[in-house]
């Protein structure tokens, strides 16, 4: 079935609307052309608009020069661009001929002069009155998105941090919790990888913190020795 508008031109039928599916789904650019300007972006009708989705009879679009999505029925769209009307010739206007000289010895009683073409002429009319452009529909904006986001990052061997997100706007800032509290979230939502992931990160705090239990064990050890070594010494010259 071909949608027909009421300027006779044609819109885009199932047919096209699954061609243009086709194409979105092989990953091939598709092109459109709006049926009626819209003044109100600046876009003159049969301006170009890049195919974003097609969702049944509705098609989203992204116009030439303009950084928005917006969508359109598919008797707002066309197939092809129209050509545009021809505008239709001016009509030049007749020279008047001059009068022929009088010859002599004619009789002086006035004569009627001849009577001259019109110098201008009227306007072409055109052939068929066409209708008044539909006027353009209100541009349709996109609703916010209302995700919300949870955000676990780790800032550090035992720190990590916890940030909200509505849609694409950071609610608040980023706060901070330990280790073991982000460990038991993990295992309350139960989702195998996240709970490995945050299990590695903990696993390397734990080793890293063990190393540096150990260099510091090895540090007092060496300490004790020397401050034996003194105590020692100190103890022999008390004797002397």
């Amino acid at each position: 079935m071909v949608t027909m508008n009421a300027r006779g031109k044609t819109g885009l039928s199932t047919e096209d609307l699954a061609s243009l599916t086709t194409a979105l789904t092989a990953g091939k650019r598709v092109t459109v052309y709006l049926r009626d300007p819209m003044p109100s972006l600046d876009l003159p009708a049969g301006a170009s608009a890049r195919v974003i989705s097609v969702d049944g009879s509705t098609v989203t679009v992204r116009p030439k020069g303009v950084d928005d999505q917006l969508p359109f029925e598919a008797d707002e769209l066309l197939k092809t661009r129209t050509a545009a009307t021809p505008t239709p010739a001016r009509q030049r206007p007749v020279k008047a001929t001059p009068a022929s000289p009088r010859p002599s010895g004619a009789s002086t009683a006035p004569k009627p002069i001849a009577s001259q073409a019109k110098t201008t002429s009227e306007p072409a009319k055109p052939t068929s009155a066409q209708p008044n452009p539909a006027p353009p529909k209100p541009v349709r904006r996109p609703k916010p998105s209302s995700a919300v986001s949870v955000t676990i990052t780790s800032a550090g061997d035992t720190a990590w941090t916890v940030s909200l997100s509505h849609g694409t706007k950071k609610q608040g800032k980023a706060t901070e919790v330990t280790s073991d509290r982000v460990a038991r979230a993990m295992q309350v939502l139960g989702d195998d990888a996240a709970i490995q992931a945050v299990n590695a990160v903990i696993e390397s705090a734990r080793t890293a913190a063990q190393k540096r239990i150990d260099e510091l064990s090895q540090e007092l050890e060496a300490a004790k020795a020397m401050l034996a070594h003194l105590e020692v010494q100190a103890e022999g010259s008390d004797y002397e």
